[in-house]
């Protein structure tokens, strides 16, 4: 549903071209859980050890943001204040802008860097009906500004404030056009408050966004849709804190991103209220709503561990849930301290085809628990899949989508680690079939780190297995071109220098450069921007079967 503007902007002096950002650089996802005794809970409260309490009284945390994410906003506000300012004329019209993503043109939006969101929304009982919803943007703008974009494409606008006093809006494509009363000086702080809808219900065929639930509500945000369901600036590149705070009525429980900071009853209604303690992209949001239990469990240092089940299945899926403490301390051993302040698995009882890595929070169909043909060892590993994305694509985000590779090649080479060490499904067996339909992929999607744009109307279409066992196969023959030890290094250091903010392709070949004592330049333009697929270094007997051929008619 295209926005009812309430008001027509006025003529904007000055507006930001789109930013170029460097190219250099989920859905097939079935793909992170581990080990400890659960427990339930029907109402947000964090505790480190397992307890059963009927209400909340949630302790407060805070949320001051890492050094990494400041210098990340100084450098957001670097690229977008080198952009080149056009001058319009007084009668330009409004229009849709972007921050020049190869794969997604118009989505993100230049001339501010946001540092944090204050969402809430009202939940009336009815899947099918609008939440009634407030979206405040705290952000620094990084140049003149006479008028702000907001990606915002699937809800009715009553009103927008910009820095308290009212401000005219209108639409231009999937952009919310905001025209302040005055404009904004490069470099101020400026609060946007925006009273709108949010519309559960898929438009036009395009799914994502609120996934309607048989109870409820959860979160599909994935690769571009966030702005279906709140304004903001949707692309990984800006990353920002949230608070995410839910009314519902009473028999509901609501959990997003974050620890909880409040639990509140009015009425008949629980105002639920939560916090990131870390900078997550827009596609990574996560709110459930539902007649749910939140199963709460210690992790590795105490890490406090919440699933969020339907009551009526808690007791089927607490097997498989009790499994999440073991599979965070294993993969802390390969490649160092989990990222966030909390954990866990929304089992969402929707029929969505994938599964999602929504920050501290991740999103199965409670299907793949209780559908008896899946390998307990498949679904396990789809388990560690998700889990793996917490550090690769969550802490470490992809500067632009072309860098999708780094997320779901890590992903799925630690999902076939996890595969061999518990199931004895070998890595080699794994990675010698994706050389041999590497060259299809390619031809198909794209070299790993140069998918093809997604078709339109389509645009999950760019999660193809060029970038799971084909960018998982370019970590496999790095490993075998540097060394078992030297790659192990390299994965633990990627995390770490890159925690809580974004990366590129061309960051990561920089540092297996470093890492390795020598330039990978060429290793890597071979494996990731190659049309065909380069020799696999040690196993020269791999064949790649060439592509299917179209007779000419």
């Amino acid at each position: 549903m295209p926005l009812t503007p309430r008001s027509h902007a006025r003529p904007a002096r000055v507006q930001p071209a789109p930013v170029a950002l460097p190219d250099s650089d989920a859905l097939r996802r079935r793909t992170g859980s581990s080990q400890s005794t659960g427990s339930s809970q029907s109402t947000g409260s964090s505790h480190s050890t397992a307890s059963s309490h009927s209400t909340g009284s949630p302790r407060r945390t805070g949320s001051s943001p890492r050094k990494g994410f400041s210098r990340r906003r100084k450098a957001v506000a670097l690229l977008a204040s080198a952009v080149s300012v056009c001058l319009l004329a007084a009668s330009a019209p409004a229009e849709p802008l972007g921050v020049g993503d190869r794969l997604f043109p118009y989505l993100g939006n230049p001339g501010y860097d946001v540092a944090s969101y204050d969402l809430s929304f009202t939940y009336a009982g009815d899947n099918s009906k609008p939440l009634t919803a407030v979206t405040t943007i705290d952000a620094w703008t990084t140049t003149e500004l006479d008028r702000i974009n907001l990606d915002f494409a699937h809800g009715d606008v009553q009103a927008v404030e910009v820095d308290g006093r009212p401000a005219a809006f209108g639409s231009a494509g999937e952009d919310l056009v905001v025209t302040p009363d005055r404009p904004l000086p490069r470099g101020s702080w400026m609060r946007i408050t925006v009273r709108h809808t949010s519309d559960p219900v898929s438009a036009d065929d395009r799914d994502g966004g609120w996934v309607r639930t048989t109870d409820g509500l959860a979160m599909a945000n994935q690769a571009d849709v966030a702005h279906l369901v709140f304004p903001c600036n949707d692309h990984p590149s800006d990353k920002a804190m949230f608070t995410i705070r839910v009314t519902a009525p009473d028999g509901y429980t609501a959990v997003a991103n974050g620890l909880p900071t409040d639990v509140d009853r009015a009425g008949r209604t629980t105002i639920w209220t939560y916090r990131t303690q870390h900078p997550m992209a827009t596609e990574l949001a996560q709110v459930s709503i539902g007649r749910s239990t939140v199963l709460r469990r210690s992790g590795p240092h105490g890490l406090p561990v919440r699933d969020v089940v339907p009551t009526q299945d808690r007791a089927a899926l607490e097997p498989w849930l009790k499994k999440t403490p073991a599979q965070i301390a294993w993969m802390e051993d390969r490649v160092g301290p989990y990222p966030f302040e909390t954990y866990g698995i929304l089992m969402a009882a929707a029929d969505t085809g994938f599964e999602l890595e929504t920050q501290t929070l991740s999103l199965f169909e409670k299907d793949l628990f209780t559908e008896p043909a899946y390998p307990k060892w498949y679904v396990e590993s789809i388990m560690v899949h998700e889990l793996s994305h917490q550090w690769f694509g969550d802490s470490v985000s992809p500067r632009t989508w072309s860098n999708l590779w780094l997320n779901e090649g890590h992903a799925t080479w630690y999902e076939a680690l996890y595969a061999e060490a518990k199931a004895g499904r070998t890595l080699d067996a794994r990675m010698k079939a994706a050389y041999g339909a590497s060259d299809r992929w390619r031809a198909a999607g794209g070299p790993p780190a140069a998918p093809k744009p997604p078709k339109p109307g389509q645009k999950i279409g760019i999660f193809r297995p060029n970038v799971y066992d084909g960018a998982a196969l370019v970590l496999y023959a790095l490993r075998q071109e540097i060394g078992r030890k030297a790659f192990e290094t390299l994965e633990r250091a990627w995390v770490q220098q890159h925690r809580d903010g974004t990366a590129t392709t061309a960051d990561f070949v920089r540092l297996a450069s470093a890492v390795s004592g020598r330039d990978l330049g060429g290793f890597f333009q071979d494996w990731l921007y190659a049309e065909k697929t380069p020799a696999m270094p040690g196993h020269p007997d791999w064949k790649a079967v060439a592509p299917a051929t179209v007779p000419v008619k």
